[in-house]
């Protein structure tokens, strides 16, 4: 819905580069302009390379164009990747008795609680 509100100014399908604005906000802020740049998957926003997840100016430039959103989205995120990791069962280990033992000991040390100078 928020991506709705999103226009895009000006394009070039060529290099895949898009300028999206952002609508006014009765707050007074909004009518940012940002550049979206489709091949290198990148925007000027920071949320699609942060979040490996398109962000709304992709999905204001999908509208537009008519092109599918899923094409850019990472096939770790997709629903076949996750129907594959949860379709296998799963089996609790109830009881200790059934741990396997470990070649090494674990040992555990306190963290260092020292009190620095000038901290509290």
């Amino acid at each position: 819905m928020k991506s709705r509100e999103h226009k895009v100014t000006t394009y070039n399908l060529r290099e895949g580069i898009y300028m999206v604005k952002s609508p006014i906000r009765v707050s007074s802020m909004g009518n940012n302009v940002y550049t979206l740049r489709l091949n290198n998957k990148s925007c000027s926003c920071g949320k699609w390379q942060t979040y490996a997840l398109p962000c709304f100016h992709v999905l204001t430039v999908c509208r537009e164009n008519g092109s599918r959103t899923d094409t850019y989205v990472p096939e770790i995120y997709s629903r076949q990747t996750y129907r594959r990791t949860y379709q296998v069962n799963f089996h609790l280990v109830l009881s200790e008795n059934f741990w396997r033992d470990v070649p090494f000991n674990l040992t555990f040390y306190p963290p260092n609680m020292k009190k620095e100078r000038g901290r509290k």
